[in-house]
């Protein structure tokens, strides 16, 4: 179904609004929530857990959460790279619909002031609205404080880090060897704390869960972990001397090790902390990444890297426990994406997503929990990077890449090698149309609009 982006736009504020009263009088009727503890890694490839298939990554506690539930081996990013699909996983909707999701990424030449707009449900917002205490610790990178701050959108509480990156040990992004912008937070308040950023997140979660009474929760952990700059837990004497965060000449298979097996360890913390409190087995929790991996990644058997609408750009991993309703070793392969979580995370919690606003997302709880078979999808993607469209209908997708347009089935071939376009002329027109067709229902690139090109940081590659 097409909807007018007015229209869309229009009604979006008003349902929520209309909503909230209802369903915070419909929690209590309903009993107890489960608590809703959502992960998410920044930069992770497909393949850099070890239930997802590393050579050399050890990542025993975020494997317990597929193991007790659900592996989707179709999960997919919103985008290919960072905010915009933090704009999707918050609204519930394409990121393009949105000014600051058209910024890939956001960074300094953005407009100022630029943020979802405010009356703008959000996965935090519906979640408070039927009387969840919201909290996000970890990377934000949607806005900048006072007026686009979390708070301002749905949670109650932030520890995090604002911008999009940041020094795993100054806790600010650095330029010109000199700490900027406003680094790690609480609330809309800058904040000194000695520590490794993964650990300080980890801790956090930690006090989080011990400290929650009988009011449900909904935890946002939004590591920065393994995102550079390239540094483990013993690199405290690297930081002072890296003249940028950008760091693009560090880092190693080893590091990359290291940052991603401290985020498990962290995981295992709260886990274990789950586990003390007595609410393990009243917790969703789901583990995922904002886009595919960066330059240490695995992707395997995908192609593709952060920064392409390859699938190894866009496919992530997506495990979720749910005791009692997902069956434990679970594996599917229902196709699911970052801007599903909002309704159907709502729905798991009991709520209507149809009352909350007008979302993009799909509610798949019960796909997840088995009460229904999978359900086919149309995933659309563009990237102004290298001028790149993508269209996924069903098994077939859609790619334009570099000036090339490309056809793949990926039921039968997910590394994209074998190429219809030529021997498929009808189908590779049908789905071009069809792409042109949404994405004149999204907001155009403005002149200016900053975007990530792969080609900046791998230029070997082209």
């Amino acid at each position: 179904m097409r909807v007018d982006r007015r229209t869309f736009m229009r009604g979006a504020g008003a349902l929520g609004a209309l909503a909230a009263a209802g369903e915070a009088q419909a929690a209590a009727a309903k009993g107890k929530r489960p608590n809703i503890i959502f992960i998410m890694a920044d930069d992770l490839g497909y393949a850099d857990l070890s239930c997802t298939g590393s050579h050399h990554i050890k990542t025993p506690a975020i494997d317990s959460i597929a193991a007790q539930g659900i592996q989707l081996r179709q999960g997919y990013a919103n985008s290919s790279i960072c905010s915009p699909t933090r704009t999707a996983l918050l609204t519930g909707c394409y990121q393009y619909r949105f000014a600051i999701g058209i910024e890939e990424p956001l960074g300094p030449a953005a407009p100022d002031g630029i943020g979802v707009p405010l009356d703008r449900p959000t996965i935090a917002s519906v979640m408070r609205a039927i009387g969840y205490r919201t909290k996000l610790i970890g990377k934000w990178h949607l806005g900048e404080p006072p007026k686009h701050s979390p708070l301002h959108h749905g949670y109650d509480e932030f520890f995090g880090i604002i911008e999009g990156a940041a020094d795993y040990f100054r806790h600010h992004m650095v330029m010109g060897g000199k700490d900027v912008g406003i680094g790690l937070a609480q609330g809309d308040t800058p904040i000194e704390r000695n520590g490794y950023l993964t650990d300080l997140f980890g801790d956090e979660a930690v006090r989080t869960i011990e400290q929650a009474g009988d009011t449900p929760f909904f935890m946002s952990l939004h590591f920065n972990a393994p995102h550079w700059p390239w540094e483990g837990r013993e690199d405290a004497a690297v930081a002072p001397t890296l003249g940028a965060s950008f760091h693009y000449n560090g880092g190693s298979l080893t590091k990359y090790k290291e940052m991603v097996e401290a985020m498990d360890q962290n995981v295992a913390k709260l886990l274990a902390a789950l586990e003390r409190s007595g609410k393990a087995d009243d917790t969703i929790i789901i583990f995922t990444s904002d886009n595919g991996g960066e330059r240490f990644s695995e992707t395997w058997p995908l192609t593709g890297i952060k920064g392409e609408l390859l699938e190894g750009g866009i496919r992530v991993p997506l495990l979720m426990r749910w005791p009692g309703r997902i069956a434990p070793g679970s594996t599917s392969d229902q196709v699911m994406i970052s801007m599903d979580f909002l309704p159907t995370l709502l729905a798991m919690a009991g709520g209507n997503s149809g009352k909350a606003g007008t979302f993009d997302g799909m509610d798949l709880s019960a796909q997840l929990t088995g009460e229904a078979a999978p359900i086919t999808r149309t995933l659309y993607w563009r990237y102004k990077g290298n001028g790149q469209a993508a269209l996924r209908d069903g098994d077939w997708k859609y790619l334009k890449l570099g000036g090339k347009e490309h056809l793949f089935n990926l039921a039968q071939d997910e590394r994209e090698r074998a190429d219809h376009v030529t021997d498929d002329p009808a189908r590779l027109k049908a789905m071009r149309l069809q792409w042109d067709s949404w994405n004149a229902q999204m907001l155009p690139y403005p002149l200016g609009s900053y975007s990530e090109d792969v080609r900046d940081h791998y230029a070997d590659r082209y």
